[in-house]
């Protein structure tokens, strides 16, 4: 990972209405993701010490795409906090913004 040394970052685990509502609010999504990043180092003011970022994670899209993927909840809430740190880091998917 290519973080600073000391970095601080948050993970929080909540459900569909919690991520609907949080997504709406911030992210312009209409519907429970189940995951979403928030990098806090790129923000005006941001100095060491500070948050690094932020990391939602939907206990209920986990489990449902846990079933989908043959893993287990932990095994999915992990792989989705590793998708999520890739994010907080600038790796994107082809088209997002």
């Amino acid at each position: 990972m290519n973080l600073p040394t000391g970095s601080n970052i948050q993970i929080n685990v909540i459900d569909d209405a919690e991520m609907l509502r949080i997504g709406k609010e911030y992210k312009d999504k209409d519907y429970p993701t189940d995951v979403l990043t928030f990098n806090y180092s790129k923000t005006a003011g941001y100095k060491k010490g500070d948050l690094f970022g932020e990391i939602y994670v939907n206990k209920n899209a986990a489990k449902r795409q846990a079933k989908e993927n043959g893993n287990t909840v932990e095994q999915e809430i992990a792989f989705l906090v590793q998708h999520s740190m890739l994010h907080m880091q600038g790796i994107h998917h082809e088209g997002d913004n």
